[in-house]
């Protein structure tokens, strides 16, 4: 096992990021340099000419960035961080071998900072995680408490000109919020004060290793935050401590909703907020459609109150809560009232809870689905099938691209052909059509007045320019 230094010693050495642009790489790497320490990095996203606003942003806020053919690494000292899956053969990794640098993931940097913080607060779950993260990191900013947050998209609240792509917040060090990922199991290196567990469905590992990585989650948190809603989380409840549920539909939750209380339109709601705590109720109001994103104002306030914020304060921040970019981003409406959205939908949970959200628009659905790896595909795919089959109305239409490749030795003998036959095997109707550009010459050609273009996707920043450009063309028809 590794030996890290302590975060004393680690920020008196140069950093390096390979993959400065990712999104969880990104806002980890503002920590950093916010904190005081030298950090350069490399992309190929930037090599290949993608994202050139963000890695502009990137310069002008200090970062030196290189080319990733090993310019970046200049002797021993510098730290390196790097996605653990990432090949040897990356000229980067090559020449970080050669000199002998330390290396790291993003995950062990972003827990010793979390575990080393006065309190760390940690959002854990299928989907949800980056809605919840930035919702609690709000409700604490706005009661005063400065928190960091380290977030895997970007925070509308917190953009600024110099900062457009605000997925970190840079506070203090007694509260530290950040989202925990499972799929590659460096849930495990978190010790958090607060834990939240939003969900626990099939994404990137079979069930039975998500109930133990969750299971294992709770067991090492002060104060757990479960969903009661959710039947798998609600099942893992013995494994924690202390406990506060929150939820929808369950009376026994202690931060939940008064029965008969939503009200619920196409782009807002509100409802009453019940703490079962004192029986106090609170008026909420959402800027935010869909019940999972009502589930998730409950995950935030939950997750505030166990850090000591009033339920009160809680849900008046959430009024001013803008959302994330990428979650059900509404890109503009044309004048024969054609909708483009922009969503980060990429497994069956998450794209499951978008379409329902949809269905408060009236109109028909032209969705467009780019995968975001092979791999995930051949994991989640019979279950994508279904929830495109299920959610989608017959005159509904989904196209497929191929997933997303940026290089590598990744098995891609099954593709997006597949999961088309498995939505036309389950009733649905789908096309397979290799390229995005081929699918917007035919969504241009076909979308028709009320129509709701749904652009989903994930590990793909272009995905946004993508979805621009399609409503500028559709603009201009």
């Amino acid at each position: 096992m590794t030996s890290f230094p302590s975060p004393d010693e680690l920020f008196t050495r140069p950093f390096h990021f390979v993959g400065i642009g990712g999104s969880g790489m990104l806002p980890l790497a503002q920590i950093l340099a916010a904190r005081g320490a030298r950090v350069s990095g490399s992309d190929r996203s930037r090599d290949q000419g993608r994202s050139a606003e963000k890695f502009a942003a990137l310069e002008q806020q200090g970062f030196a960035l290189y080319p990733q053919d090993g310019s970046g690494l200049v002797n021993g000292e510098q730290i390196v961080v790097a996605s653990a899956a990432i090949e040897d053969s990356v000229p980067d990794i090559a020449r970080a071998n050669a000199l002998g640098c330390l290396r790291m993931t993003r995950a062990e940097l972003n827990s010793i900072l979390f575990n080393t913080s006065g309190a760390g607060l940690a959002v854990a779950g299928t989907s949800g995680k980056s809605t919840v993260t930035g919702m609690l990191g709000w409700i604490l900013h706005a009661a005063g408490r400065e928190p960091t947050v380290m977030n895997g998209a970007v925070m509308k609240n917190f953009v600024t000109p110099e900062r457009p792509h605000a997925s970190s917040v840079i506070g203090g060090q007694a509260l530290y919020v950040s989202e925990v990922d499972e799929s590659d199991g460096s849930i495990a290196l978190y010790r958090p004060a607060v834990g939240i567990l939003l969900n626990v469905s099939l994404d990137h590992k079979s069930m039975d290793e998500l109930r133990t990585l969750f299971g294992d989650y709770l067991a090492r948190c002060r104060i757990a935050v479960i969903n009661a809603d959710d039947p798998e989380a609600l099942a893992l409840l013995p494994r924690a401590n202390e406990v506060i549920t929150f939820g929808i539909s369950r009376k026994e939750a202690q931060i939940g909703i008064v029965p008969g209380s939503i009200a619920d339109g196409p782009m807002r709601q509100a409802a009453l907020v019940a703490d079962r705590h004192d029986g106090s109720e609170h008026p909420l109001r959402l800027e935010l459609p869909g019940r999972h994103n009502l589930a998730n104002a409950l995950a935030a306030i939950a997750g505030a109150a166990a850090a000591g914020v009033p339920v009160a304060s809680a849900v008046q921040a959430l009024a001013s809560f803008e959302g994330l970019a990428r979650r059900f981003d509404i890109v503009g409406t044309t004048y024969s009232a054609i909708t483009v959205i922009d969503d980060f939908g990429h497994n069956p949970e998450k794209c499951a809870a978008t379409l329902r959200t949809m269905r408060a628009h009236a109109g028909r659905i032209l969705a467009v689905f780019q995968p975001h790896g092979y791999g995930p595909l051949r994991q989640m795919g019979a279950e994508l099938a279904q929830v495109f089959a299920r959610e989608l109305e017959p005159e509904d239409r989904v196209f497929l691209c191929d997933p997303v490749y940026h290089g590598g030795t990744v098995d891609r003998s099954e593709g997006s052909e597949r999961i088309v036959g498995l939505i036309e095997q389950a009733g649905g109707t789908a096309a397979y059509v290799p390229t995005r550009e081929a699918i917007a010459e035919r969504i241009v050609a076909e979308a028709r007045p009320g129509d709701r273009i749904l652009i989903m996707g994930a590990r793909d920043d272009s995905l946004s320019d993508y979805a621009r450009k399609l409503f500028e063309r559709l603009q201009e028809r």
